[in-house]
């Protein structure tokens, strides 16, 4: 008998995708990148096990469907409007398995466990190709494309090894003239919803395995550049310096202090020097910044006080300050129709006495592109300590198995809606 749908499955699955690494030592997958490759190439394997169709859209994301009566179904059929559900299948460098994977299998083993039973509407299953932006510094492209909210801009960014966007796509067998065509049309969607770790401590502290996500945190990315004076180390005296990086120190203790008085989260999570040499004043400093807030009126406000600060900063140690935005995304409310069919999954799964906890995700998710063309939903898992981004992220398999009911009970709960 199929182990597929079943909790043990679905942990296995998640381990057997740490084996698409670009490292030996660590997880790490990137958007078009052989890794990518061969991830999808597994992950379609198994959604053909799940009695899904297949198809790699024209931005590397994995699609899986089956029709309103259980039969595959090509991905994107027009005229019977899909359900789909999914997550990503990147990695942050140094990564842990669940982030993303493991909404992905969920999907997937969820489709299985429905294969047949019949549906008002079809079900699509999604592994969405780059939602944490790690190799072009763009979060989100994945799902962006298939909200149709690609940008040209975007063809000229380039990773670390100088490899432009458009080259990746081209080397991958993609098109990029043809990017248009991953766009899901939103009259043929029901809806996004999206299986997915916490990513924090809350349901841990709480001692929940699951709650429904209320809202999705708006996100906006920098990259801040102070300009100095590279000169002699022991040569120089202090007041004829323009320490570049002794400035970027400063800017960065005063965004956390600006970022705690406004109840926001601000991380600096890159810093690289130049020169870079140990008897050399550096004269140049570049960091990251990522801001994230419970509104974007607040988010952005922070914004305006950190470019201030640099600007301050600057000002008083002789040094040049500049910034790049690299990314932004408002914030995203979760639809209140699958907001409750993942609070009745919830409810129905965990026998619940009480209502489901509603959270609000500082993280980002695919979920936030997805709302441009149809409504979205979330269901949270408790991982433990909130550890995410990190090889030490941890799910409980019992857990992972009440997301499971929950997550079918939540499908069949907008069926039955639907009917």
């Amino acid at each position: 008998m199929s182990r597929i749908g079943t909790t043990d499955w679905v942990m296995d699955r998640c381990d057997d995708l740490t084996r698409h690494s670009a490292r030996p030592d660590a997880l790490e997958r990137v958007y078009l990148s052989p890794e990518h490759a061969a991830a999808n190439i597994a992950v379609r394997a198994w959604m053909l096990d799940a009695g899904l169709d297949t198809e790699t859209d024209a931005a590397g994301n994995l699609w899986g469907r089956r029709a309103a009566d259980g039969t595959p179904q090509r991905p994107g059929t027009a005229g019977e409007p899909a359900l789909v559900l999914g997550s990503h299948l990147d990695t942050v460098p140094d990564a842990g398995r669940y982030d993303g994977m493991l909404g992905v299998i969920l999907a997937i083993a969820v489709a299985h466990r429905l294969r047949d039973t019949a549906l008002p509407f079809a079900l699509e299953v999604v592994g969405f190709s780059d939602e944490e932006g790690t190799r072009f510094g763009k979060a989100l492209l994945g799902s962006c494309a298939a909200s149709g909210q690609w940008d040209e801009a975007w063809w000229d960014q380039a990773d670390v090894d100088g490899v432009t966007l458009r080259d990746a796509f081209e080397k991958f067998g993609l098109a990029p003239d043809r990017v248009g065509d991953a766009a899901r049309n939103p009259a043929d969607l029901v809806g996004y919803l999206e299986a997915h770790i916490e990513q924090g401590p809350v349901l841990e502290a709480e001692d929940l395995p699951l709650a429904y996500v209320t809202s999705i945190a708006g996100a906006r990315r920098f990259v801040l550049t102070v300009t100095g004076e590279a000169r002699h180390a022991g040569g120089t005296p202090f007041a004829r310096r323009r320490d570049a990086l002794v400035a970027a120190a400063h800017l960065v203790t005063r965004i956390e202090e600006l970022a705690i008085a406004a109840g926001c989260l601000a991380t600096v999570g890159e810093l690289h020097v130049e020169p870079g040499a140990v008897n050399v004043i550096p004269g140049r400093a570049e960091l990251t910044l990522d801001l994230r807030g419970r509104t974007d009126a607040g988010r952005d406000a922070l914004w305006e006080q950190i470019a201030a600060a640099g600007r301050e900063i600057a000002d008083a140690r002789g040094v040049e300050f500049e910034h790049t935005e690299t990314h932004e995304a408002p914030s995203t409310a979760c639809s209140p129709r699958l907001s409750q069919a993942v609070a009745t999954g919830i409810t129905q799964a965990t026998a619940a006495s009480s209502d489901p906890l509603g959270l609000w995700s500082p993280a980002g998710h695919d979920g936030m592109a997805m709302a441009a063309v149809t409504d979205v939903g979330m269901l949270f898992l408790r991982c433990r300590d909130g550890i995410s981004h990190h090889p030490d992220e941890h799910v409980d398999p019992a857990d992972v198995a009440l997301a499971l009911d929950a997550y079918t009970a939540a499908v069949l709960a907008l069926a039955e809606e639907a009917s």
